[in-house]
C-alpha cells in the first residue's frame, strides 16, 4: 500500500506568522513507518519527496504516484535509500542489494522497478529521499565502510558527532540527490551547530535512535526571525533554502540530511554565528 501527501513551498515572510500548529502542517513529517505501508511526501521544495517504506508481511514495491505523472516513479527522478532498521532488502529490475542498518543505495534515473523486503525475520525500516534527475547513473550500494567519515564538534561544547557521507558526489555518481549520516556521541546533544542556510539547495532532516520518552528541538526559520518544532523519533522536517536546520536533543540521536538543488558542493552554505541568532 502506498500513501502520499503534498507540501506546497512557504515563503519566509509568510512562515514568520505560523504558530505551532502551521509550522508542524507545513514542515513537519509525522508518521513515516507504518506496517506494511510505503508513505511519501512530496514537496514543492526543489519537488523533493521524503519518505518511509515498512515492509513486514509483504514484499513493498515503489508504485508511481499522480504528481508524478509518470508510467515508473524512477522515469524521470532518481532515489536514495538508508536503511534505519533490521537487515533487509532491496531489489533493482531484479537485481537484490542487502541493507544492514545505516547502509544505504542509490538508484538511478530509468529504473523500472524497486521493491523492498525484509529477510531472515529481521524487520528494515528504509528511510527515502528522491530528487528529479536528468541523466542515468548506475545504482550503487554504498556500506558505512564505504563512506567519507568526518569528525566534528567537541565535548565542551555538546556537539561531539561523527558525519558519514553516503550517497554524495565524490563516492556516487548523481544528478542533485545528496544524503548522509550523522551520529551524536553520547553526552552531546547539538547538530549543525553553528548553524547555516544554502540559498541554492533545500534540505531535509530525519531523526531516528533516540531514547524513548526523549524529544529534540529542531530550529528553523531565518537567522534572525527563527522558529522550532519539537519531534520525536522517526520524524522528518523540511528545510526550505531560507531557513536554517539545527537541533537540540534531550539525549543523543543519529540523523539523516538529505538535499536537492542547484549543486553538488556540500561546502556550499552561508554559516550564522551561535551568538548571531534571534
Amino acid at each position: 500500500m502506498i500513501n502520499y501527501n503534498f507540501r506546497y513551498a512557504s515563503n519566509p515572510i509568510d512562515a514568520q506568522k505560523y504558530g505551532t500548529t502551521e509550522l508542524r502542517e507545513h514542515f513537519l513529517i509525522e508518521k513515516l513507518f507504518v506496517e506494511d505501508q510505503i508513505n511519501l511526501t512530496y514537496s514543492m521544495y526543489d519537488r523533493y519527496i521524503v519518505g518511509g517504506i515498512m515492509p513486514v508481511n509483504e514484499d513493498l514495491k515503489l508504485e508511481t504516484i499522480p504528481y508524478l505523472k509518470s508510467e515508473n516513479f524512477l522515469d524521470r527522478r532518481e532515489l536514495g535509500i538508508i536503511n534505519v532498521g533490521g537487515k533487509g532488502v532491496v531489489s533493482v529490475d531484479g537485481k537484490k542489494y542487502e541493507l544492514q542498518k545505516k547502509e544505504a543505495l542509490y538508484v538511478g534515473q530509468g529504473c523500472k522497478e524497486v521493491i523492498f523486503s525484509g529477510i531472515n525475520g529481521e524487520q528494515p525500516l528504509f528511510y527515502v529521499n528522491s530528487a528529479p534527475a536528468h541523466k542515468k547513473y548506475p545504482t550503487k550500494k554504498v556500506g558505512l565502510n564505504d563512506a567519507e567519515v568526518i569528525q566534528l564538534g567537541d565535548q565542551k561544547n555538546a556537539n561531539k558527532r561523527v558525519l558519514n557521507k553516503l550517497i554524495v558526489n565524490s563516492i556516487v555518481e548523481t544528478c542533485q540527490l545528496q544524503m548522509g549520516l550523522t551520529e551524536l556521541l553520547p553526552g552531546n546533544i547539538w547538530n549543525t551547530m553553528p548553524a547555516h542556510t544554502h540559498n541554492r539547495r533545500m534540505e531535509a532532516y530525519f531523526y531516528f535512535d533516540l531514547e524513548e520518552g526523549q524529544t529534540i528541538s529542531h530550529f528553523m526559520g531565518e537567522p534572525q526571525n527563527t522558529r522550532h518544532i519539537f519531534m520525536e523519533n522517526n520524524q522528518a522536517v523540511l528545510s526550505p533554502e531560507w531557513s536554517i536546520h539545527s537541533g537540540a536533543g534531550t539525549s543523543n540521536y543519529s540523523f539523516i540530511w538529505g538535499m536537492a538543488g542547484e549543486n553538488l558542493d556540500y561546502g556550499d552554505m552561508d554559516v550564522c554565528a551561535p551568538n548571531e541568532l534571534k
